[in-house]
This record gives C-alpha cells, structure tokens and sequence, in this order.
C-alpha cells in the first residue's frame, strides 16, 4: 500500500511535520509494515502565487503537475495541517490553487487521514474543520481526524513521539481506518 504524507506547512520545525513523521512510523511499526510511506516537503513545490493572469501568461507550473501526479500515484494520503490564522497556510493554499487547475478533484478519491496539532489547547480547530469541510469537494474520502491540541506538553521532541497514551491510541485508530482491514496486522 502506497501513502503520501505531509504536513501542509512550508515550516521545516512545524509541530505538524512532526506529527507526520510520526504517524508514518507508527503505520510502519504497529499497523501495516508493508506500507510503503513517501513524506512530500512542500518546499519542494515552491510556486508563484496563483492568479488567473499567470495561469493564461505561463501555463500551470510542472511543479503542481508533479505534486497532482504524486497524488495520483497513491493509495491514500494523510495530512496534518498547520493553522495560520484560523485557515490554511499559504503555501499549501497556493499549492491547493494551481492544482485544482488541473483538476478539481485535487485528491483523486484518495482515502484520507486528516490531523492537525498546535501548541494551543484546540489543537488547530478552525483549520480542521476547513479541512474536513472542504476535502470532500476536492475528491478526498476522509476516513478519520484528530486534532492534537497541546501540542509540545503530548510530544516529546528528543523521541519523535506522542508521550500522551490517550491521543497516541487516538492517532493509532486515525490511521487504521486509512488501512483495509483485510492488511490491518493484528
């Protein structure tokens, strides 16, 4: 099983980041082995900003090509998204933007996982609902959320890992509903 991770931050030290390296070592350690998990940085799609002046001057940059057909090329997704003011971060919104170009239905019926952490108590609230609300429209199978609030006081930074028993549990069953259960280990 193919999945595609990331944090939908261009912050190399996002708490979100830190939450997708994790879950995808959990999925690799306690879920399905097998998995074969690819981590996309989306510094790595660094695009100018979307307008419709630019699309019709230049085209639809190769770089949203590329993060559609990474998409395209998975079996699921998992993303963690970072809050900036309530909403999407820019460079995943941009990202966002010139991909529904392509395609409006960015995430191509992928089964999903949709986290979110903060160091704040609601754990990324108003950016999860965004999400939850929005991913459906753009071809997305949402399958579980968890929002980890608190953030730096449940994670332990040296370790790389969810210290709070409760909300690694949580996140444990996130991620099982993302995996058929016939590949589910028991």
């Amino acid at each position: 099983m193919k999945i595609v991770a990331f944090a939908a931050t261009n912050s190399k030290k996002s708490l979100n980041n830190q939450l997708i390296h994790y879950a995808s070592a959990l999925i690799k350690s306690e879920i399905l082995q097998g998995a074969d998990i690819e981590i996309i940085d989306l510094n790595d799609f660094e695009m100018p900003i979307y307008s419709i002046d630019r699309e019709q001057d230049s085209g639809i940059p190769a770089l949203a090509h590329r993060f559609f057909d990474t998409i395209g090329a998975s079996d699921a997704l998992i993303i963690s998204y970072a809050e900036h003011n309530g909403c999407y971060t820019t460079a995943f919104k941009n990202i966002l933007d010139w991909i529904s170009r392509i395609n409006m239905r960015v995430f191509q019926d992928k089964p999903m996982v949709i986290l979110s952490a903060s160091v704040g108590i609601k754990g990324g609230s108003s950016v999860m609902r965004i999400a939850q609300e929005s991913a459906p429209f753009f071809g997305a199978i949402v399958k579980s959320t968890l929002s980890i609030g608190s953030f730096n006081d449940n994670f332990d930074n040296q370790s790389g890992k969810l210290t709070n028993a409760t909300l690694n549990q949580k996140l444990k069953l996130a991620l099982q509903a993302l995996i058929p259960i016939e590949k589910l280990q028991s």
